[in-house]
Parts: structure tokens; C-alpha cells; sequence
């Protein structure tokens, strides 16, 4: 669930969506703290590539830390 409000969020940006939109800032005020450190860890100087990575690695974490989750509550 993390990880799908993550590529939302990174949808959203990349497709140029309002920023004003309250959807957009609900689901803006969802992927940021959930992004934890991941914002800023790449900077290329090109925005969208910046949001793609950063956010993206984000989406993995959450996809790996829901993978373990998943195992262990298995067992």
C-alpha cells in the first residue's frame, strides 16, 4: 500500500498534475513522510529524474519491507 501511494505520487508529478488539486495534496502529504530519507539522496539537476529516483527507491523499500513482512507472517 505504501509503495502504490509512492508511484501515485511520483504519476502525478511527472504527468504534471495541479499541484493545487486537494487530491493531489492528500496524496502529497501521504508520500512524503513515507518517502523516510530517500528525497534529496539524488540530485542530477533534472527534476522528474530526481522525483523518479528518489521516490522510486522509496516504492522499493516499501515493496522489499512488505516482502519480509509477508514471509514472516507466513511462517
Amino acid at each position: 500500500m505504501f509503495a502504490l501511494i509512492e508511484v501515485i505520487y511520483i504519476l502525478m508529478l511527472l504527468i504534471g498534475v495541479n499541484t493545487a488539486n486537494a487530491f493531489f495534496r492528500f496524496i502529497q502529504q501521504l508520500a512524503e513522510p513515507l518517502a523516510l530519507f530517500f528525497p534529496g539522496l539524488f540530485q542530477t539537476g533534472n527534476v522528474k529524474l530526481d522525483v523518479l529516483l528518489n521516490y522510486g527507491l522509496a516504492a522499493v523499500f516499501w515493496l522489499v519491507v512488505a516482502g519480509l513482512l509477508a514471509r514472516l507472517v507466513a511462517r
